[in-house]
């Protein structure tokens, strides 16, 4: 039987390679016969973290456009040039049915290439405010599947669809859950607040937890953090009947529902995973991103009245009575948890295979 041949593209982050793999899953679902290969950049975490699900990835020799002086942007022409040729030999080769995209530099030659030779393609933008490759993209990809609504101000309107963000089918899913209350032996009483600070942690967001720490813990509060494996040594001296440190979180599904307030970055993926669990969030955007698009996430939330947002910058201002605002405000609570739940996009996996399969379906 005919291969249904399938290349995904995307890397970088963790916000670009988990989306793709939740597409690639369901594909697998959906067409019988299916072939997948994941392009991704050398050197770069996709290269580790793909094999892992069972999928083939190849590397192309590119990086992204640094946005500070560096020598690094001397030989971005050449890298670009070369993982051009390099998308060719692919293609020519592989000869997939179609080339999805998911953001990222890695993304940018395989699906321009693609355009270029007539196979169908798909870009998906998880963030409020769309990347360089995926702008770039824009005029060439056949459909555009986006998180937000109003990106017709970035992208040609007749290419978008509002999909959502992919997320790991495991969100959705209650009947594995464990109560993480019972397991840490958390009084039923107590408000469990969650902080998040990202796999490798914040430095700024864990201090702020520290110098506030007396005044939470004073509040009736159980605190779940999640420091980052570059701080435990630093922080898990606060381990007690009220704090659980730990550097990761296995299975944060559990620990979301279990969760009465998260306090987290404003990433894409954790953002739509908020929405499926419906959880109320203090949502505190890295700085340290490309064009502050975690902070334009945030805010483009904030407008719905879906969360509360504060700045690094404000954290040592404004921290403590936006949290006890939101800890003794129960419908504060209620009313950010259900603005927030409004948002959710539990099916874009689905919503985009379904496209693809459209698309192949009719002979576009």
């Amino acid at each position: 039987m005919k291969k249904n041949r399938f290349i995904i593209s995307g890397g970088g982050t963790g916000g670009h390679i988990y989306p793709a793999l939740s597409i690639a899953d369901k594909i697998n679902e959906s067409f019988n016969n299916a072939e997948i290969k994941f392009v991704g950049a050398i050197g770069k975490m996709e290269m580790n973290i793909v094999p892992k699900y069972g999928y083939n990835i190849q590397g192309l020799w590119i990086s992204g456009l640094q946005r500070s002086f560096s020598l690094k942007n001397i030989v971005l022409p050449f890298k670009l040039i070369i993982s051009l040729i390099q998308s060719i030999f692919i293609l020519i080769k592989y000869k997939p049915k179609f080339v999805i995209g998911t953001g990222g530099f890695a993304s940018f030659p395989i699906v321009f290439i693609s355009s270029i030779l007539r196979i169908p393609t798909l870009i998906q933008e998880q963030n409020s405010f769309p990347g360089i490759s995926n702008r770039l993209l824009s005029n060439h990809a056949n459909y555009i599947s986006v998180a937000y609504d109003k990106m017709e101000k970035y992208f040609p309107s007749k290419k978008l669809f509002l999909t959502g963000n992919p997320v790991r089918k495991s969100i959705s899913n209650l009947n594995n859950l464990i109560d993480f209350k019972k397991k840490l032996k958390i009084d039923k009483s107590k408000i469990v607040i969650l902080i998040l600070g990202g796999s490798l942690g914040s430095d700024k967001i864990n201090r702020t937890i520290e110098e506030n720490i007396d005044f939470i813990i004073s509040q009736n509060i159980f605190i779940i953090w999640q420091c980052g494996k570059n701080y435990l040594k630093d922080y898990k001296k606060y381990n007690s009947d009220s704090v659980f440190v730990t550097d990761f979180i296995d299975d944060i599904d559990s620990v979301y529902y279990s969760s009465d307030l998260i306090i987290a970055r404003s990433g894409a993926l954790t953002l739509s995973e908020l929405a499926i669990v419906s959880k109320p969030a203090i949502l505190i955007p890295s700085p340290n991103v490309a064009e502050n698009h975690q902070l334009k996430n945030a805010r483009s939330i904030e407008e719905k009245h879906a969360c509360i947002c504060i700045e690094e910058k404000d954290l040592d201002l404004i921290f403590r009575n936006k949290l006890d605002l939101v800890i003794r405000d129960k419908k504060l609570q209620e009313e950010l948890s259900y603005n927030i739940s409004k948002m959710a996009l539990p099916n874009a996996s689905y919503d985009i295979v379904e496209l693809i399969k459209k698309h192949l379906n009719n002979g576009e």
